[in-house]
């Protein structure tokens, strides 16, 4: 047998102890036993001067770039940006772009996006920043703060978005941190809301409220949504990543085109299994992606409520590891999945969760409850005695600082100052007495809104189009209108 030189006992030295320190970094064992406490390694490679091995929770993304340099590929321009600084290491720049009112040039333009701030020239030359909240959830005195910072600091209104989300337009470049920083004291955090991130996370709209659901979704969405927020590895995703629940309601969430979909499943004591008991799970599906006519497929597996963001979160550590760093239009987990087909790429998540899937035929679970189209507007009861949720109709899913402020009033007088946001680009007013139904009915056409809608109208949604998009080439507020 050939023995190993020394520099080849060095190398393979080295490359083990880096393993390591991206296996501790990840929270697996360790292969060497070495490295448990490690922050960072120094490896003598041959004669060649020492070289630090890649750590803390950036170290997963620089392990992931360095194979593909490794195999003789060039990474894609913003993987070099990320590897060279940090996106949230760029408070210094945003500040002192602020100051002398300069919008970001070169590089700084994708990085800042980080922040949820996208400049969207040529279409306008401006901000705009996009928002967080998990399941579409929103409190009313976020909504008037958020009617407040759009008057003084953006256009004057918000767009509802098909992510049950808002943003911000018309932000000039002095502006910027005093948007970000308004956000925060609303409680408002958006890191990673653009750049190759976690967007943010859907659920049923009607979470809690809708007496036909199987499970409440918000509280899964928003445990994802903390997460997320507090793994800063999760922000080195070779690209943006989508994540809903479904808990089986009469309004969707329509998880069918996310990157990951939890689909609520009963399984009936008819055809339960010792290893898959009689109860409520959640249909794992992958590999959706909006607007590509892609929807994600099952991957026949179910999980329980508690094990929902753990897998998640292992889908997304695979993700990291072998996403494509070279090709920006190949790099969703969608190409993963064609590429290392479904059970190669569940075993790799397996393997980071330590225990077997638990398979089942969906087929054999109970039928799922009717959707709804129209649900998301008008009238509708509630789960709660004598208690309604209202969907207000949004034309093209734009609303007035004036607006905003009046359906947070309607929300305190006669809720429970929480309105909902959904991916129809509309939101809902939930927790109204039924006495007081027809007086929110009332307030709501005052504010120039409306309560009921075609069946055409219920279902249009546009995009932010020409008008405020760089990549849009047509005016679809507008069209749609």
């Amino acid at each position: 047998m050939t023995e190993f030189t020394s520099e080849q006992k060095n190398y393979l030295q080295g490359l083990t102890m880096g393993l390591d320190v991206a296996r501790h970094v990840m929270g697996l064992p360790v292969i060497s036993g070495g490295c448990e406490a490690a922050t960072a390694t120094t490896v003598r490679v041959g004669g060649a001067a020492p070289a630090v091995q890649p750590s803390g929770p950036d170290a997963l993304q620089i392990v992931a770039q360095d194979r593909f340099l490794s195999a003789g590929k060039k990474l894609a321009k913003e993987e070099e940006v990320k590897r060279e600084r940090h996106p949230f290491e760029m408070w210094d720049v945003l500040t002192a772009n602020a100051a002398q009112g300069k919008f970001p040039s070169g590089t700084d333009v994708f990085l800042y996006k980080y922040h949820g701030l996208f400049h969207v020239a040529p279409a306008q030359n401006a901000f705009m920043t996009r928002l967080r909240f998990p399941g579409g959830v929103i409190k009313s005195y976020q909504m008037r703060g958020l009617a407040d910072l759009a008057d003084r600091y953006a256009g004057g209104y918000s767009d509802v978005t098909t992510r049950a989300n808002l943003q911000l337009r018309e932000i000039a470049a002095s502006d910027a941190v005093h948007i970000v920083t308004g956000l925060e004291e609303q409680g408002i955090l958006n890191k990673g809301s653009g750049g190759d991130n976690i967007r943010n996370v859907t659920a049923s709209p009607t979470s809690g409220l809708d007496p036909q659901e199987l499970i409440e979704t918000y509280p899964l969405a928003r445990e994802m949504h903390n997460y997320i927020l507090h793994h800063r590895e999760l922000y080195g995703l070779p690209r943006k990543f989508n994540i809903a629940f479904d808990g089986g309601g009469t309004v969707s969430s329509l998880d069918d085109t996310n990157d990951i979909g939890f689909h609520a499943v009963r399984v009936p004591s008819a055809t339960a299994t010792a290893e898959v008991p009689a109860g409520v799970y959640f249909q794992l599906t992958l590999g959706g992606i909006t607007g590509h006519q892609d929807f994600a497929r099952n991957t026949g597996v179910l999980v329980t409520p508690e094990e929902c963001v753990p897998v998640a979160a292992a889908i997304l550590r695979v993700y990291l590891d072998h996403g494509d760093r070279t090709d920006r239009k190949k790099a969703r987990l969608k190409y993963l999945l064609d590429a290392w087909g479904f059970e190669k790429f569940l075993d790799e998540v397996a393997s980071h969760l330590k225990r077997p899937w638990r398979r089942f035929d969906v087929s054999l679970c109970s039928p799922r409850p009717a959707e709804d189209r129209l649900a998301h507007v008008g009238v509708h009861r509630q789960k709660q005695p004598e208690k309604h949720y209202i969907g207000v109709v949004l034309p093209v899913g734009r609303l007035t600082s004036d607006q905003m402020r009046g359906l947070a009033a309607i929300a305190e007088r006669f809720g429970s100052s929480e309105l909902r946001l959904t991916v129809w680009q509309n939101l809902l007013l939930p927790d109204i007495h039924e006495a007081d139904v027809d007086d929110v009915k009332q307030a709501i056409e005052e504010l120039g809104l409306d309560w009921q809608a075609t069946n055409l109208r219920a279902g249009l949604v546009a995009c932010t189009g020409s008008a405020g998009c760089k990549f849009a080439a047509a005016d679809t507020k507008v069209q749609a209108m």
